[in-house]
């Protein structure tokens, strides 16, 4: 059989901030509406009835030192510890992340220079050709970086990409906002190399899919609730029902269509792993899946789950399930070699991907 390019994750790491928030933590919060208006509940029963919908416990934010660029760093840096990788011999460092670096005492994005260059000059790396750039994709954006990594891999334009995720919502969140609960901070990384094989190994198959002309609005920049906060700061914003119905009536298929574009069954498919956005939305996309392939039960333990202790840090939960995954941190998850492993995202544009894994390890 004639050999093939095929693009591997050779080496994961990933960066959790210490400091736990949790739900109690919002009690002394005053929470609005959309419209502005005070809710008339009290905080310890918005709290309970917003860890019913989501499972979320706890989250964790950086420390007021650090921001998304550090943590960044942090996580390729073990990377680079975890293979024994040159660092010189990087061909990319592709970073994903959607806000850039946001000081805790400001609520202004600095992303000039980029992000993949100040992670870049934290590792210390003086090779001009080690290509640094920035995706901002929405929540997809790890994947959608994985996805153009794996391009240029195949078109032997490089051989080894560090493809990164980071993020820090809790400085873009209004703390006026429901929502606020569900954001969290950290980082996490791959090292994507390129691999001579004659069966097919690492990634196999992938789709993406903008839906911008209508929904593009789900998630956007804008005001507090609270109509006597600083006016000029602007946070993330989301239309939660909306999003939950554009994500149970898209991403499924895109799913099912991406697995059958790879040429495989679901009964082959061993772990689905999720963009960590809200568990009952994750599950509910997970059974709609199935449901897609004539099965009523879906299999809930092929779906490990990180947010009910680490809330959705954006571009980073993908990369940091999957670390978790590979060093045996997630109880009674593990891969094998030649399993298959699906990798799904949604998030602001609209923007959805999904991507084909077949474990080569």
């Amino acid at each position: 059989m004639v050999k093939k390019i095929f693009s591997v994750i050779t080496a994961t790491g990933s960066y959790i901030p210490p400091h736990i928030v949790k739900n109690e933590d919002f009690i002394q919060n005053e929470f609005f509406s959309s419209s502005g208006s005070r809710i008339d509940k009290k905080s310890e029963e918005i709290i309970e009835k917003f860890k019913q919908i989501t499972e979320i416990e706890e989250r964790r934010y950086v420390d007021d030192h650090y921001n998304t660029s550090d943590i960044g760093y942090f996580a390729a840096r073990k990377v680079l510890e975890n293979s024994g990788t040159n660092k010189e011999e990087l061909d990319y460092i592709i970073v994903a992340h959607n806000f850039g670096d946001v000081a805790k005492s400001k609520h202004h994005t600095d992303m000039v220079p980029s992000i993949a260059s100040r992670i870049k000059y934290k590792l210390g790396i003086e090779n001009p050709y080690t290509i640094a750039y920035d995706l901002p994709f929405g929540c997809p954006g790890w994947l959608q970086a994985l996805i153009q990594a794996d391009y240029f891999i195949k078109s032997g334009d490089a051989k080894k990409i560090m493809v990164v995720g980071s993020e820090t919502l809790s400085r873009v969140s209004d703390p006026h906002d429901i929502d606020t609960m569900l954001y969290a901070d950290g980082a996490g990384a791959v090292l994507l190399e390129s691999v001579l094989s004659e069966e097919e190994t690492g990634i196999i198959a992938h789709i993406t899919r903008s839906d911008t002309l209508r929904h593009n609005q789900l998630l956007t920049m804008n005001v507090s609730y609270n109509p006597s906060y600083i006016p000029d700061d602007i946070f993330l914003k989301m239309n939660g029902r909306k999003l939950y119905e554009y994500a149970l009536n898209t991403v499924p298929q895109v799913v099912r269509d991406c697995i059958a574009k790879a040429g495989i069954f679901i009964s082959d498919i061993k772990k689905v792993l999720i963009h960590q956005a809200n568990a009952k939305m994750n599950q509910a996309i997970f059974s709609r899946l199935f449901n897609l392939f004539g099965i009523d039960n879906a299999p809930l333990d092929l779906m490990p789950m990180t947010i009910s202790k680490l809330g959705n840090n954006s571009v980073a939960t993908l990369p940091i399930l999957f670390d978790l995954l590979v060093h045996g941190n997630l109880p009674g998850q593990n891969i094998c070699k030649g399993d298959y492993i699906v990798f799904a995202s949604v998030g602001a544009g609209m923007n959805i991907n999904a991507l084909i894994y077949r474990n080569p390890f």
